[in-house]
């Protein structure tokens, strides 16, 4: 018996990565998944990968950072499956490493569509079904960046710390509906947003020293990520709400160090 079984999940940014990872895991568990991306590609291959496990999955191509992609979502997790139980809010963009100075309105813009004002979407139109059902479950992908500073540029940081914000401000909101809705925070994810920081590292050689400031030294997988989201999709997490969970090998637990020389 699986963890998701009867359960219908929405899962964006499913195309590649975490979202692929949280898609590929929800279906094992018993889920039926509507995946979504912006990249018609990738999420098409997340629901053949679905399908080859014989899971069921179907994908829709769109904007999640958009109303109309937003509401679109919703309404067809209602007409193909006839329920939504899990809306995860994880597509994300990071806009790079620019400087501050050289960041401009539009840049800000951008980000904040898509990592903030997406998150918001998800909450507005999932849980204007769910409240009719009395249950529900809402993750939105923050990150470390939105906890402390100099774990990401300054909009993607902003934007990320404003997610953690709208899982609190969210779950207020929906105050005795029985919609719950919570946030992880990825440290360090091996993924197509963080490829050109392994890339670098690798190619002079020092790959060994990805993740080296967290306690457990090494970065994180997609995988673990994915594990997170299960929890707080699954019944196991009925009593959580409005939280934000760090899952990055302990880097924002404590100030970084480095094991003395012996």
């Amino acid at each position: 018996m699986g963890r998701l079984d009867g359960k219908v999940a929405v899962v964006t940014g499913a195309g590649s990565g975490i979202g692929r990872a949280t898609s590929l895991l929800f279906a094992r568990e018993g889920a039926r998944l509507l995946v979504s991306d912006q990249n018609t590609d990738g999420v098409n291959e997340t629901a053949g990968l679905i399908a080859k496990n014989g899971g069921t999955g179907h994908a829709l191509t769109g904007d999640s950072g958009r109303e109309d992609s937003v509401k679109a979502l919703v309404e067809r997790a209602l007409s193909d499956f006839g329920a939504l139980d899990v809306f995860y809010a994880n597509a994300g963009i990071s806009g790079g490493l620019v400087p501050i100075f050289e960041q401009t309105e539009d840049y800000w813009r951008q980000i904040l569509q898509t990592n903030l004002i997406g998150p918001f979407l998800a909450i507005k139109h999932a849980a204007t079904h769910m409240i009719k059902q009395g249950r529900g479950s809402i993750i939105l992908t923050a990150s470390v960046a939105g906890l402390r500073a100099n774990a990401g540029a300054a909009a993607y940081s902003a934007s990320k710390a404003g997610v953690i914000s709208l899982a609190q401000t969210g779950s207020a909101a929906l105050l005795g509906t029985g919609v719950r809705v919570n946030a992880i925070c990825p440290g360090l994810i091996e993924t197509g947003m963080t490829k050109f920081i392994f890339d670098g590292a690798r190619a002079v050689g020092k790959g060994h020293k990805i993740g080296q400031l967290n306690p457990l030294q090494r970065a994180g997988a997609p995988e673990e990520i994915a594990a997170m989201a299960l929890f707080l999709a699954g019944d196991e997490s009925s009593y959580v709400n409005g939280q934000a969970f760090a899952v990055d090998g302990g880097l924002s637990s404590s100030l970084p160090y480095t094991r003395p020389i012996r």
